[in-house]
Order: C-alpha cells, then structure tokens, then sequence
C-alpha cells in the first residue's frame, strides 16, 4: 500500500470517527479538514493521533461551538472549562493541571472506551497501515523536512475564521495547501493576520 493511497483512507477512517462522536454530541461542529490532523504532534494535546486525540479534539470544537474560552497561552493550556467539556465528552484527567499544559493530557474513561470500541479498532487499522506505509515510503524517497519531524508547519496552530463567525484551529501550513471551507456559510476559513497569504 503506498502512502500516496494512504492518507484519503486514514482521512476518511478519521471523519467516520468524528461522526461517531457527533451521534452522541449533535452540537459538535463538522471536521473541517480530517487530513490536517494527519502528522501533526502538538505537546499540548497529545503527541501521537488516536481516538484519544480526536476526542480531545472534539473538546476543542464543543467548546467553539458554545463561544468558550477553554486554552490559553496560545492554546497550550487547557483550562476547566475544556475539563468539563472533557468529563462531559468521557476524558478523564489527573486532579492537578500540568503547570504548562493544564488540563490537555486526558485520558478515555471506561465508559468512553465501551461506548466507542468499534470506532477506536476501525481507526487503530488505519493508523497502523499508514504508519506502515510511511515508514516504507520514508526509506525509498525525500519527504520534506515536515514529513521527518512528524509535523505539518510545526503543529503549531492558529485560529481560522470564515465569513459567519465560526472559527477552526488550524497549522497555517496547510491551510496554505489549499482552502478550508465551512459547512455552515460555504466560505473559506481564514488566518486574520494573514489574510493575503491564507486566500492565495
């Protein structure tokens, strides 16, 4: 299987995961761009992509959908409102925040873990092919120094808005790519600073 072929399943496999969350949380906002989170590690939400990481991603999108502040310090630390969003959502976490991170190392309860197991398998698959896939893509050809480091841009990520006020946290990398386009207005999502950049 060649990575070229690999990333489209892995991105397919991880919107089918979002929907599964969306069945038990309606007010979650559509995956804007599944692939972005494809080779992205970020200290502050967990370094490897799992169902873990996605839910801790979907934290961060129940939390934009209800106008909550829940990081700060360019979205390092996770604050408790992104905890109680997490409980509610089935993460767990250690009574005391991290004194960088605060409350972004969470992990899936029990409950969490039964209510999702066939989502959690189905998206273990994928992760393992396009981890196998990678690793000999990787040895056979140049990949860029994102690919190396396991990244894209950094994982850095920054706010994007579009046209009706919603807003997605993205790498300006790959919202560079290509655009990022909300369901709700059609509009493509933008980095304010850089206006000019993210529309080119």
């Amino acid at each position: 299987m060649s990575t070229t072929q690999t990333p489209p399943v892995l991105a397919a496999e991880l919107a089918q995961a979002w929907a599964d969350i969306q069945r038990y949380h309606p007010e979650l906002p559509d995956l804007a761009a599944p692939e972005s989170l494809i080779g992205e590690s970020s200290s502050a939400c967990g370094h490897e992509l799992s169902f873990e990481r996605l839910l801790h991603e979907a934290v961060h999108g129940i939390a934009a959908s209800r106008g909550i502040r829940d990081t700060s310090r360019a979205g390092r630390y996770h604050n408790r409102r992104f905890l109680a969003i997490a409980e509610e959502m089935g993460l767990d976490h250690p009574e005391e925040p991290h004194p960088s991170s605060g409350f972004s190392l969470v992990t899936l309860t029990p409950e969490a873990k039964r209510r999702y197991r066939p989502t959690i398998e189905r998206l273990q698959r994928a992760l393992k092919a396009h981890t196998a896939a990678t690793t000999e893509d990787t040895a056979r050809s140049f990949r860029g120094p994102a690919a190396r480091h396991g990244s894209s841009g950094g994982g850095v990520r920054v706010k994007a808005v579009c046209d009706c006020g919603r807003n997605v946290r993205v790498v300006p990398s790959v919202l560079a790519q290509a655009p990022i386009v909300c369901g709700g207005c059609g509009k493509p999502f933008r980095i304010p600073e850089v206006v000019g950049a993210a529309a080119s």
